[in-house]
């Protein structure tokens, strides 16, 4: 057992999965909060229109990869902002890290309902997607 956990801490952390942003805004017609995970064209293309209905989606290879967002939903000025960080390992399931930034406290800002969001690709892989906010 010792030897198997000193190679574990010579193999260093796991490496990270590739993650690429294929949108990100401050305009979604997504109003309400919500996290996304589309493994198909059909799914994707649900979460598209419900999200950008006058757009062409993104291309995406389901052969290879999934999709995975977060919707923040309304938010009352400019200011606010989601970014995906990272993944992890729990259990079987893949948990996907995202960060919300807001405006600092007394800022001026633009009085402006926004909704921001980001989708971005991941290998496929079955299995439990769970999201985590990270402060």
């Amino acid at each position: 057992m010792l030897l198997f956990l000193c190679f574990a801490l010579l193999q260093g952390p796991a490496p990270a999965i590739p993650m690429k942003t294929i949108d990100a805004g401050m305009q979604s017609q997504i109003e309400e909060p919500r996290q996304v995970t589309a493994r198909s064209a059909e799914e994707w293309a649900k979460v598209w229109r419900q999200h950008s209905w006058d757009r062409e989606p993104p291309a995406v290879d389901f052969a290879h990869d999934m999709v995975v967002g977060v919707f923040l939903g309304g938010r009352p000025t400019a200011g606010f902002g989601v970014q995906l960080v990272g993944t992890r390992e729990d259990r079987g399931a893949l948990v996907v890290q995202y960060r919300e930034t807001r405006p600092p406290a007394g800022s001026i800002t633009a009085q402006i309902i926004t909704s921001p969001y980001q989708l971005v690709t991941l290998p496929k892989r079955a299995g439990d997607i769970r999201f985590e906010k990270i402060e």
